[in-house]
């Protein structure tokens, strides 16, 4: 799906790197915790997976289109990642306060779903901090020689439309 959208495996694999992040942070919570591997840690190690790949998406997004415009990876992955800086933090926040009533546990039942709050928790921590500053050096670096123009092969697509003229007129040169 990621590549559909994109229109490119290479920005799709750049948005994938945020995923060891977020398993190593939930593996190292629930170590520090001492709760073990269930279902419950799992179904938490997918839902921070779920946000921290929507948190890329975000990012990566944002760098792309500036990108495009000014033609620098780096550049552009710097500027969207402060500008992406408080929605990024918001979210990461608000899940990781939803989940520390389930993740202490208490109450009938909470030793049962409390790995899934830690995991969670311990995954959106480490996802966070890849996502804003570890994603934008991926991106510059996986990002940094490509061109700019659109690999669309819709005719509908504008950028696609010159692109494939320049093709065409360099074609007839030779």
């Amino acid at each position: 799906m990621l590549s559909a959208n994109f229109q490119s495996f290479r920005i799709s694999l750049v948005i994938l790197t945020t995923v060891p992040a977020v398993v190593l942070g939930a593996l190292l919570m629930l170590l520090i915790t001492g709760s073990t591997l269930n279902l419950q840690s799992y179904m938490g190690i997918i839902m921070s997976v779920g946000v921290s790949i929507a948190n890329a998406v975000l990012l990566v997004t944002n760098a792309e289109q500036l990108r495009k415009v000014n033609g620098n990876a780096m550049a552009s992955a710097k500027e969207a990642a402060s500008l992406r800086l408080r929605p990024i933090i918001m979210t990461s926040i608000a899940m990781i306060a939803g989940m520390l009533p389930m993740a202490i546990g208490h109450g009938e039942g909470g030793d049962q779903v409390s790995p899934l709050g830690r995991a969670v928790i311990g995954g959106l921590l480490f996802s966070t901090f890849t996502v804003l500053i570890i994603l934008p050096m991926i991106f510059a670096w996986a990002l940094g020689k490509t061109t700019t123009q659109s690999p669309s092969l819709d005719p509908e697509d504008e950028e696609s439309k010159h692109y494939i003229s320049s093709l065409l007129h360099k074609n007839e040169k030779y």
